[in-house]
């Protein structure tokens, strides 16, 4: 029996549509994309929808494990040079054949599209040039040795060059220019509502089981369960921890859960002498920028207790973090363990810091990311606040506005994520915590500005170590040096819910992706 009673069920679902049938897969997801361009952004939301409609050179399981994809095998000619062998028999959605042409239009065009929030600058640093041997062969030069080259270009959606060049970004809304390899054509997007997507017969892999597929984009947590309950939909994503029981309890449906390698985190601005928000104790601007030391923010991390964050708000569905990634992926530190709060402690490096009335800033949150985003804002402004700091207001955002923010520097203290997508924190580190370079390519994700040229020494050096063992081992060295700063404050990874009608299973991982392509019947 659902605990929802008629009336409020009936609310809740004010403005959702629920046909008599559902279509052959009806999906009900909590966040949107911002583009179809799927070298538009980097985020979670834009590379969950992208992975439904384009192929990449490689696959990731649920462990983010590599295996083959458009490329079909991959050998170092020498430390800086990689001959990589293409699928045959590939074609796009359009009926055009995949050629080593569409790989390296993909991959000039991943770190140019303009205005990207979140770019894919990162996963193609390394490469210096590259060459169309025949029209199933690349051979690509790099910069330095890049033994994980194939793991950061993997990375990047592949895309039609005869149908994308010289397009926008927004040209993507029509199929005639979203033309991927994927499992699945783009039909229509409707923003706010609802993203239209049909099987593609001619796809190389394995066949999804459901041709017409309707994702509906239902931000609130309740209306998206609700949803689910009524049958308006066969699966939803991001079940709310306070949720799981009631979906589970209720006849006719099921729960699917798993820790994902999404890193929830508290992000500290250094971009600049002041930082948004952060002003004196007495409400005075201040001469220095507080979270340039690593006494404060060091103090900030002991002011929050992880433990109470996960049992509270989440219901038990995190894993407090003291590091990126979760122990499962190589370069986690087993004795890089999360801070206990001591508000003495913080207390006295704050004074030591010059600030022993604290100061007061604002804490920025998304309220539509990730379940529980905008209540955790608000617990760790009350932890904040019995820390000694004042915090003067929380504000919180939806993602697509808040996350285009947040990336142009405009908040000091903000909540944020970092979802692995690798089988090492090779990547993270260096997208996240390395120096910002543009030019370089490294440090796309680092939107505090953080800088340690020991750690960048580390983290480059790492990254060339062909011997996975000792690349490891050398990840596992610069993730200790690096969190002796503190960074960022890590808080927790998330345990993420789906929940489906019966009949349906789901294959997901620490993606955390919700794919029509791995939806399929329960045997």
């Amino acid at each position: 029996m659902t605990s929802f009673k008629s009336a409020a069920l009936a609310a809740l679902l004010c403005g959702v549509a629920m046909p008599a049938l559902a279509q052959d897969l009806t999906i009900g997801r909590s966040s949107e994309q911002s583009s179809i361009d799927p070298q538009f952004s980097r985020t979670g939301n834009n590379q969950m929808t992208s992975t439904m409609i384009f192929g990449r050179l490689v696959e990731f399981d649920a462990n983010l494990q590599v295996s083959p994809g458009l490329a079909e095998s991959w050998q170092n000619i020498d430390p800086t040079t990689w001959e990589i062998k293409l699928r045959s028999g590939v074609t796009f959605h359009d009926g055009s054949a995949f050629t080593a042409d569409d790989v390296i239009f993909s991959l000039e065009r991943a770190d140019e599209v303009p205005n990207s929030p979140a770019p894919y600058t990162d996963q193609v640093s390394a490469v210096a040039g590259m060459e169309k041997v025949d029209d199933l062969t690349i051979r690509i030069t790099t910069n330095a040795p890049a033994p994980t080259l194939m793991e950061d270009i993997g990375r990047v959606f592949i895309v039609s060059k005869a149908a994308t060049e010289g397009r926008s970004s927004e040209d993507f809304m029509t199929p005639e220019v979203a033309v991927g390899t994927g499992p699945y054509k783009f039909v229509s997007w409707t923003p706010g509502e609802t993203l239209e997507l049909q099987a593609h017969d001619g796809f190389y892999g394995t066949a999804p089981e459901f041709k017409d597929v309707e994702v509906r984009f239902i931000s609130n947590d309740a209306a998206r369960v609700a949803a689910l309950l009524s049958g308006a939909v066969d699966v939803i994503d991001a079940v709310p921890p306070t949720d799981v029981a009631t979906v589970e309890n209720s006849d006719g449906f099921s729960v699917f859960s798993t820790q994902s390698g999404r890193i929830i985190y508290l992000g500290l601005s250094m971009r600049a002498d002041t930082a948004p928000g952060v002003a004196g104790a007495d409400g005075q601007p201040l001469a220095d920028n507080p979270f340039k030391d690593p006494r404060v923010r060091k103090a900030v991390s002991l002011m929050i207790d992880r433990q109470l964050i996960v049992d509270r708000i989440l219901g038990g569905s995190g894993v407090p973090a003291g590091q990126l990634v979760p122990e499962v992926l190589g370069g986690h530190a087993d004795d890089v363990i999360p801070d206990q709060p001591d508000l003495e402690q913080a207390k006295a490096l704050l004074t030591e810091a010059g600030y022993p009335e604290g100061f007061s800033l604002t804490i920025s949150s998304s309220n539509d990311r990730f379940p529980g985003d905008a209540d955790l804002a608000q617990a760790l402004g009350q932890m904040l606040t019995r820390g000694g700091l004042k915090v003067s207001g929380v504000q919180v955002f939806p993602y697509n506005v808040y996350s285009k923010a947040a990336t142009a520097g405009e908040y000091g203290a903000f909540v944020f994520s970092l979802g692995s997508s690798t089988p090492t924190s090779g990547p993270s580190l260096q997208a996240l915590l390395h120096s910002y370079d543009k030019e370089a390519g490294v440090g796309a994700f680092n939107r505090v500005r953080y800088s340690n040229a020991e750690f960048d020494s580390a983290i480059d050096t790492a990254l060339q170590e062909f011997d996975e063992a000792k690349r490891i081992e050398m990840l596992q060295d610069a993730t200790r040096l690096v969190f002796e700063d503190t960074p960022i404050v890590p808080l927790y990874w998330q345990v993420i819910h789906w929940g489906l009608k019966d009949g349906l299973a789901i294959t997901a991982g620490l993606s955390e992706d919700t794919l029509p392509q791995e939806i399929r019947s329960a045997e």
